[in-house]
């Protein structure tokens, strides 16, 4: 069993926030796979599913952002999954340009609190990581305050996109293994550096 998990806050008032783009691209996995992430086990919303034959737990913690761990915790020892080969986590990312798109293994919290409390829980950061950035056009000066925020509808227009993206990213890293994916998905273009707020996270 796969688990694809999507970071995010419960609640309608932060549904179409930044800081909820996991949440929304495993919905809209969910969505394309005809399936509703409703079930609830290890504080999370779960649905299972298969992706190109390949069993999948989609997951969405209801234990708020900066907790995470507790939830991704708890589904990796009920599944007895792998962290580096069963889990890939899809997170906001305040430093790259909004609908920019990155693929990572092995890699620090970057000060983006529900990662950091996926690798306190896991003991280990050894774990595919796709990264859906965030960061608007003009900078700002309180990070936390945005991603909170609703989007604007010309920030949702370039994050739909995006989440088709970041669904595409998903079947291949099942298809054909992270390498390929990141191949394909990082590319140089999108190296450029956001708000400067990636900090408040």
């Amino acid at each position: 069993m796969k688990l694809i998990v999507g970071l995010g806050n419960p609640g309608i008032e932060y549904q179409f926030s930044p800081h909820n783009l996991g949440f929304l691209a495993v919905d809209r996995i969910a969505q394309s796979l005809g399936v509703e992430v409703r079930n609830r086990q290890c504080r999370a919303l779960t649905a299972r599913a298969e992706i190109d034959g390949v069993p999948v737990l989609l997951v969405k913690p209801e234990t708020f952002m900066n907790l995470s761990g507790v939830s991704v915790g708890g589904l990796v020892r009920e599944y007895e999954a792998q962290p580096d080969s069963d889990l890939i986590v899809i997170q906001d990312e305040l430093d790259f340009p909004l609908g920019t798109l990155r693929i990572h293994v092995r890699r620090s919290s970057a000060g983006h609190n529900g990662i950091e409390s996926v690798i306190g829980a896991l003991g280990t950061n050894d774990f595919l990581r796709i990264r859906i950035g965030c960061a608007p056009e003009r900078k700002i000066s309180d990070g936390q305050s945005y991603l909170l925020a609703p989007m604007k509808k010309k920030e949702l227009e370039v994050v739909d996109g995006i989440l088709d993206t970041t669904e595409q990213a998903v079947k291949m890293i099942l298809k054909d293994g992270p390498a390929a994916a990141m191949n394909r998905f990082n590319r140089k273009e999108d190296s450029g550096q956001g708000s400067g707020a990636g900090s408040q996270k």
